[in-house]
């Protein structure tokens, strides 16, 4: 029996992928925003087919990270009611790593993955390390750029994240790391 809590403004619809692999042991709740309150027919579709139990909580925003702490207060919420669970977040804000270090420490183990299949984001992370190091020929400024490349959502957000790390009149040597990240951020937006 696992429950999984899902940051949708974070993960989307991608984060529910493995929704129809769960069983009907399995609690998914589904927190989202009028930032993220949308889905498709197919998705829409999965969700009721799925033998979980499905709960939705829309949360309030207007403040940074308000998802995120309605979120983590929820959390402990229903780990007060059974610390034997297995509990997932889905999300790839690694925000919540100090969640986890303190939930950890009371003996609740919490995994974060990126979808509902299983996902595991620091494997994601070494393997997106392993792309960009093929691309950048420093294991440190790989380790820095993939860091960059993960906390931002756009292109945009890590042109300019590259361009505080790696400061110079020129911006030459951003330029060309940002360059050589270029076919690792297809799926960013922007262009």
């Amino acid at each position: 029996m696992s429950y999984y809590l899902v940051d949708y403004e974070n993960v989307k619809k991608d984060g529910l992928n493995g929704i129809n692999e769960l069983s009907a042991d399995d609690t998914v709740c589904i927190f989202y925003s009028e930032n993220a309150d949308t889905i498709t027919f197919d998705l829409h579709r999965r969700i009721n087919e799925s033998r979980a139990d499905i709960i939705f909580q829309e949360v309030s925003v207007g403040t940074k990270n308000a998802l995120d702490f309605q979120l983590a207060t929820y959390l402990g919420y229903i780990i007060a009611g059974d610390k034997e669970q297995e509990y997932f977040l889905v999300t790839k804000d690694n925000g919540f790593n100090i969640l986890c270090s303190y939930w950890s420490r009371q003996g609740v183990t919490i995994t974060m993955v990126m979808d509902l299949s299983g996902r595991n984001i620091k494997k994601e992370q070494a393997l997106l390390e392993e792309e960009v190091a093929k691309l950048i020929d420093d294991a440190d400024i790989a380790a820095t750029v993939t860091k960059c490349i993960l906390q931002y959502k756009t292109k945009q957000g890590i042109n300019n994240a590259l361009m505080k790390q790696y400061p110079s009149k020129d911006n030459k040597q951003a330029s060309e790391i940002y360059n050589a990240i270029k076919p690792l951020l297809v799926n960013k937006k922007g262009r």
